[in-house]
């Protein structure tokens, strides 16, 4: 178990993707969950699949472009956040990636208790 130390909002997020849930009138089944770990603060996405492109683009237009870049981005072992894709727009914006251990999603507690939160609704 590691301590991490975060000193300004938006420095460090984490993200996951919750779903499938019953198609709304958009087309929308599934919803990207990004929290930050300085101030707790939750956003939710809508999104009509779980592709990688479908995610990045999400978090670039919806996330980045209204909060800024974050220097760390904390992710479960999704094949969204594992793909080349994800890798190349992490390494781009300059974005350290980490992701949680395999098979223990209660390391990302913080989305994981929002997701809960979510689907209990």
């Amino acid at each position: 178990m590691q301590e991490y130390r975060i000193g300004i909002p938006m420095e460090r997020v984490a993200m996951d993707v919750a779903g499938p849930f019953p198609e709304t009138c958009r087309g929308n089944r599934f919803i990207l969950v990004v929290s930050d770990y300085f101030t707790k603060w939750t956003e939710a996405y809508a999104m009509p699949n779980h592709t990688a492109e479908t995610v990045a683009n999400t978090f670039v237009e919806q996330f980045v472009c209204r909060f800024g870049t974050p220097r760390e981005v904390f992710t479960d072992q999704g094949r969204e956040f594992e793909s080349r894709l994800f890798y190349c727009m992490c390494k781009e914006l300059g974005i350290e990636k980490t992701r949680t251990s395999p098979f223990h999603p209660q390391s990302d507690g913080m989305v994981e208790r929002f997701n809960r939160t979510m689907n209990v609704c």
